[in-house]
């Protein structure tokens, strides 16, 4: 019974990728307590005060939501490819149905639009959960095109940790924060991507497409937040001062990281697979440096800066638990045939 039910659990772990889903917790944590910092300072009164537990459980739930949510779909939408290069996947292998697939993708949309929506109660501002149906609509979008189209896919990345981390706090008082995670990820998707050798291969035209794109992207939202008076000098959100620091100097570390990796690297796969893995964990630093910088408050930066172990070490507990479960297995013998 416990071996069936680990092999279950296990299931739906691969499925929905559980394992980094700490990556996006911290995103809307950060932007959470960023906007708790805005509050506070505005009033005159401590962070503590302007921290409700339950904007902080909902939020998470909408992280938890729409991160399950991609995944799965993902792995729906690939089920015939999977067959021949991932046949050890939850569906090729048949170990969880199509229909049950589904449900499961289902469940987890609507828990992050039920989340979303009570998030939208408790501030009271329905562009919470509007900002969870956009962004359920760019994952949805990747998963069945964006990922085909090379450098509007890899665009579509960094635009979906942009707008995930809005759902906290659409007035986003600290601009840079969304920017950093939009820049980040599409630029680490793309290094990934040439160093996997992925198809279709990344040309010279992708990867102008790429800088091109985050260029005119940054300067469309930072031109449509500008136009929303009500919410803000624009200025303020943008301000250039010690807080951005904290965030500088984890990027260059991080560029020292992906220099470190791919030396050490024996194939450029291995280190494609390697960057990918590190620079999704290093958005739950850049999540703590900017709560260093601009919230300023130690024991929340320490908070989100344990999500990194949590999430660690939860990748390596799902690589444990496969080969645990795998061993568990009997061993199957073909017929030799005479």
């Amino acid at each position: 019974m416990w071996s069936s039910l680990s092999q279950r659990l296990l299931t739906l772990l691969q499925l929905t990728r559980m394992a980094l889903v700490f990556t996006a917790v911290a995103d809307g944590l950060c932007t959470v307590l960023l906007s708790a910092a805005a509050r506070a300072e505005a009033n005159r009164t401590s962070l503590n005060a302007q921290v409700d537990v339950r904007q902080v459980l909902a939020a998470a739930a909408v992280s938890v939501g729409l991160y399950g949510f991609g995944m799965s779909l993902n792995d729906i939408i690939d089920r015939r490819r999977d067959q021949q290069i991932s046949p050890t996947r939850p569906l090729p292998s048949g170990r969880v149905g199509l229909v049950a697939a589904h449900v499961i993708c289902g469940l987890l949309i609507a828990l992050a639009l039920a989340a979303g929506s009570y998030y939208a109660v408790l501030t009271h501002d329905w562009r919470s959960v509007m900002l969870v149906a956009w962004t359920a609509g760019l994952i949805a979008f990747y998963d069945l095109a964006g990922k085909y189209l090379v450098a509007l896919g890899l665009l579509s990345l960094g635009l979906i940790r942009f707008f995930h981390a809005l759902v906290p706090d659409p007035a986003v008082p600290v601009l840079w924060h969304p920017l950093w995670l939009l820049n980040h990820v599409a630029i680490l998707s793309t290094v990934a991507y040439h160093w996997e050798e992925k198809r279709p291969p990344l040309r010279k035209h992708h990867v102008w497409a790429v800088a091109g794109g985050l260029v005119a992207i940054d300067g469309m939202l930072v031109a449509l937040l500008a136009a929303e008076r009500p919410e803000g000098n624009l200025l303020q959100k943008l301000r250039v001062g010690p807080g951005l620091l904290p965030p500088i100097v984890a990027t260059l570390a991080f560029i020292a990281i992906a220099w470190r990796v791919r030396r050490r690297s024996e194939t450029s796969r291995e280190a494609g697979q390697k960057l990918m893995l590190y620079g999704l964990l290093w958005l739950i630093v850049y999540d703590a440096a900017f709560v260093a910088g601009y919230v300023r408050n130690p024991l929340a930066t320490v908070g989100v800066l344990l999500l990194l172990p949590v999430a660690y070490l939860s990748v390596q507990l799902m690589r444990w638990w496969s080969k645990l479960v795998a061993l568990s297995h009997p061993p199957s013998f073909k017929r030799a045939r005479t």
